[in-house]
């Protein structure tokens, strides 16, 4: 398993190469020229031209770019144009609060779309069925940034209950551990600031899990739909087993495998698909650090973050090739 992990993991290099490729390439013919956010708009041709000599622009676009692959490979992804700062430490002083939202948001959408699509598929064409449906749709139709808005004049305006946005309330004083702030607060039993981070917490998870709630509530009925007309399954209602035991303990267990795959990739996709949800929410994430990358044309921001994401993405594969041996053992990687 260790071997087949290191070829994966390998493996990975050449699609980051591509993809960096692509990403410079594009950021480099879009209309607009990053020179001028660095510097006044009234600045001479000698500040411009110097301004570009300082930060690599006045060189090739090929050879920036090789400049930039190895630099890379040293985890060095350059200086950020706007924050002056490392693209590798804002990603990481960013990047907890991304993966905290996505593991709640897939919390919730595991606890709502998987007992929906188990029972949906246990009763088929009942009122179960129907709610469960419905439920799934509306979660796969319903746009993030709408639905967003709606639950902050709900919750946040007309209720009052919960906070608009924003990941803590200011002046929490919470020393950074994991930087997952429910995580730091349970172990340093501050069972306060952990009820101010699930506050917080609360509607940008729902609104993220949403969708994937419903697009696992689908695939969890479809799949148990098919393993239920299987023949082990009459064998095991033959035997006189209960319908719990060949529901979930039958059924439920071989269609793991597309359950696995569809929470592994939208659990990828939720890290870095989260643009319009902290965007509405001003949630410190990576998301709202990338479209602040794009606003200012920040090509060593966009670059390194685009790499980051796609390397996230390519690992939740890996990790989802080797839980499907734990979900049915008949798979094994050799």
């Amino acid at each position: 398993m260790l071997v087949y992990t290191v070829k994966r993991l390998l493996g990975t290099l050449p699609v980051l190469a591509v993809v960096s490729l692509l990403v410079f390439a594009l950021m480099h013919a879009s209309p607009g020229d990053p020179v001028s956010m660095l510097i006044s708009d009234e600045a001479s041709a000698e500040d411009r031209a110097r301004t570009a000599a300082a930060w690599g622009l006045d060189q090739p676009v090929p050879v920036q770019y090789l400049n930039f692959i190895k630099n890379a490979a040293a985890g060095d992804f350059g200086t950020s144009f706007r924050y002056r700062e490392p693209v590798l430490d804002l990603v990481l002083a960013r990047l907890p609060a991304s993966i905290e939202l996505a593991l709640y948001a897939t919390l919730f959408a595991v606890l709502i779309g998987i007992p929906l699509g188990v029972l949906s598929a246990a009763r088929p064409n009942s009122v179960v069925d129907a709610i469960g449906s419905v439920g799934g749709f509306f979660g796969v139709s319903m746009p993030n940034f709408w639905l967003g808005i709606l639950m902050i004049l709900i919750f946040a305006g007309f209720l009052n209950i919960l906070p608009s946005g924003g990941r803590e309330p200011w002046g929490l004083e919470l020393p950074r551990v994991t930087g997952l702030l429910t995580l730091d607060a349970v172990l340093q039993g501050r069972w306060d600031a952990l009820g101010q981070a699930l506050r917080y917490l609360a509607l940008p998870a729902i609104v993220l899990g949403t969708s994937m709630s419903g697009i696992i509530m689908q695939i969890t009925r479809a799949s148990m739909l098919e393993n239920l007309g299987e023949d082990y399954v009459m064998t095991a209602r033959a035997k006189g087993l209960s319908g719990s035991a060949v529901l979930w303990r039958h059924a439920f267990r071989n269609a793991l495998v597309s359950i696995i795959t569809i929470i592994g990739l939208e659990f990828g996709a939720l890290i870095s698909g989260a643009i319009i949800v902290e965007t509405v929410f001003a949630w410190p994430g990576i998301g709202l650090l990338l479209l602040q990358g794009i606003t200012f044309r920040d090509f060593p921001l966009i670059t390194g973050l685009v790499l980051i994401y796609t390397a996230i993405f390519v690992l939740m594969n890996v990790i989802i090739d080797l839980l499907y041996t734990v979900a049915d053992p008949r798979i094994r990687i050799k």
